[in-house]
């Protein structure tokens, strides 16, 4: 069901989701990660989920069950994937490296790679049904399907250039949609 209340409200956190993700990436392919950027980045999956529900609640009626099943499956990766990210930049940042490769052994490690399994799933998912419904921008809806997808899976990889690009991809993706969304809510992101 559309909703312009809920569309006006979820695309400025999805606005702000995908800068929270973004922008500390860019800073950290320069100075690294600090406690900062971390802090930073551990807010973002809270901006996001009432950005994912707006998108799907923009897009609903054309996306029909497949969709309603890709939002599914998407917000409950992004419910697991969001509270692990949550721990690792809130966390277990501020441990000693191994304090952490203790805590990594075992089910932590299982849960952490099965969280961000199923939101890597529920991504292409719900991507494949932006495209199909065919509301939302083309071009940032078909990097949803890969993007998220490739950045979760990336999750569990050191720190590099390339996993810092993700950051920036998915915040960039992330920001498009939700200013399209806020656009077409009637609502200028730079008036508002």
């Amino acid at each position: 069901m559309l909703s312009p209340t809920l569309i006006r409200l979820g695309a400025p956190c999805g606005i702000s989701a995908g800068l929270f993700i973004a922008v500390p990436a860019a800073f950290e392919t320069v100075l690294g990660e600090t406690a900062a950027t971390s802090f930073v980045l551990g807010l973002a999956p809270a901006l996001a989920t009432p950005a994912l529900v707006a998108l799907y609640a923009r897009h609903s009626e054309a996306a029909g069950r497949f969709g309603a099943l890709a939002y599914l499956v998407n917000l409950i990766g992004l419910g697991l994937f969001g509270g692990a990210a949550f721990a690792l930049n809130m966390a277990l940042f501020y441990l000693d490296g191994p304090v952490v490769a203790e805590l990594l052994r075992g089910p932590t490690k299982v849960a952490l790679i099965a969280s961000a399994g199923v939101f890597a799933l529920g991504s292409v998912l719900f991507g494949l049904s932006l495209v199909r419904a065919k509301v939302h921008p083309r071009l940032p809806s078909g990097l949803y399907v890969v993007v998220p997808a490739v950045f979760a899976l990336a999750a569990p990889l050191p720190d590099t250039l390339f996993t810092s690009g993700l950051h920036i991809l998915f915040g960039l993706t992330l920001g498009w949609l939700s200013t399209s969304m806020w656009q077409s809510a009637g609502v200028s992101p730079v008036a508002a």
